[in-house]
């Protein structure tokens, strides 16, 4: 029997943007906080925020525990809202005050062109990092946007500027370039 070939016609999805992100655990805490963080987080992705086109749950590995998702967006502008919103944003503030034993990532793919990485606190190379150099997210490389840039204008992309959920100047001491001193004080309203 031959086999079956369709394929996706985004026509109607010209800024798509897929990202793939995952938890994995550090430190014996870390499974605390994988089990205490996802209940919150996937209640969010089901209450289908504007502009989430598909979610699925992925398990990257089972030891050490390293979970995520592959989410699919309308646009950029409609993820940025999400990540700015609660509980996404109070989650992402605190772990950057304090990864709890876990390490963070996501990249992000466009439509239009261009990828995004960023790996906070990951004890080991996952995705692009096992291949690729890695460089401080600091200055343009702080936000997605900024790393970002579209494979045709080279530009960032165009739309919305969502202020983040904690600037640069919050996460880090003005002094130095590579020492964390964030302050929930510190934060944006």
């Amino acid at each position: 029997m031959r086999v079956q070939r369709v394929t996706a016609d985004l026509t109607e999805y010209p800024d798509l943007v897929v990202i793939l992100l995952g938890m994995r655990v550090r430190t014996p805490r870390g499974i605390l906080r994988l089990i205490g963080v996802g209940p919150k987080l996937y209640k969010s992705h089901r209450d289908r925020p504007d502009g989430l086109l598909s979610h699925e749950d992925v398990v990257w590995s089972l030891w050490p525990p390293h979970w995520g998702a592959r989410q699919y967006w309308r646009d950029l502008e409609s993820l940025e809202r999400w990540t700015r919103s609660e509980p996404h944003r109070q989650w992402w503030q605190q772990f950057l005050k304090d990864s709890g034993g876990t390490g963070f990532w996501h990249e992000a793919y466009f439509a239009r062109g261009g990828i995004d990485s960023v790996y906070d606190d990951m004890s080991a190379p996952t995705g692009l990092a096992r291949f690729a150099r890695t460089v401080p997210a600091r200055g343009r490389l702080f936000s997605t946007r900024g790393r970002v840039r579209d494979a045709v204008s080279g530009q960032e992309p165009r739309g919305l500027e969502i202020a983040p959920a904690v600037t640069e100047s919050a996460l880090y001491d003005k002094k130095t370039t590579d020492t964390p001193t964030y302050s929930p004080i510190d934060l944006p309203e």
